[in-house]
């Protein structure tokens, strides 16, 4: 079985890394940043705006279980793709909306998953739709944030009701555990 990979950045990639991890067809989901100038920046240097990064995560999935136009369709409805630099407190260009593609089979799943999201926002979307130039995996205290840290406050206010939605709302995308909780 050969992975497939997208790399999208929604705001903080705690929050996203938290929704496709629960999937049933994803393998593992990586936070990092991408796109930026710098070499193996750090969460300090990308938080500061200066490196051009955006936080992101990095989505193996194995598409004869789950398709690439599901995954995009869950990203317009699980983060607001028509605040420029923005999802809720996190502000800054290391929080825009995007989906970086590897491919031009990637490039026009994007576009089409665009296009649907449209008729969701009644706002216009500002989601970049640009070629992956680069990714740099997280530090290691990133990686599975909310698995390791849900009592944490941003966990708990900010996190949990994202996947409480998802359990509620898309139950049969679920890996087999999610589903039993």
């Amino acid at each position: 079985m050969e992975l497939q990979s997208i790399v999208v950045g929604g705001g903080c990639f705690w929050c996203l890394e938290a929704i496709y991890e629960r999937l049933h067809g994803v393998e593992t989901v990586e936070s990092g940043y991408t796109n930026g100038h710098l070499k193996n920046p750090s969460y300090k240097e990308v938080c500061s705006g200066l490196t051009g990064h955006n936080e992101v995560i990095k989505i193996n999935y194995n598409e004869q279980i789950i398709s690439l136009a599901q995954l995009l369709d869950l990203f317009f409805i699980f983060h607001d793709p028509t605040t420029l630099n923005r999802q809720g407190n996190d502000v800054g260009t290391q929080y825009r909306s995007g989906i970086y593609f590897a491919n031009p089979e990637q490039q026009d799943e994007a576009k089409n998953a665009f296009e649907r999201a449209k008729e969701l926002w009644p706002n216009p979307l500002v989601t970049e739709i640009v070629a992956l130039d680069n990714f740099y995996k997280a530090e290691d205290y990133h990686q599975g944030y909310y698995t390791n840290n849900q009592q944490a406050g941003y966990c708990q206010f900010v996190i949990n009701p994202k996947v409480n939605k998802l359990r509620k709302h898309y139950h049969s995308l679920l890996k087999s555990e999610e589903k039993a909780i």
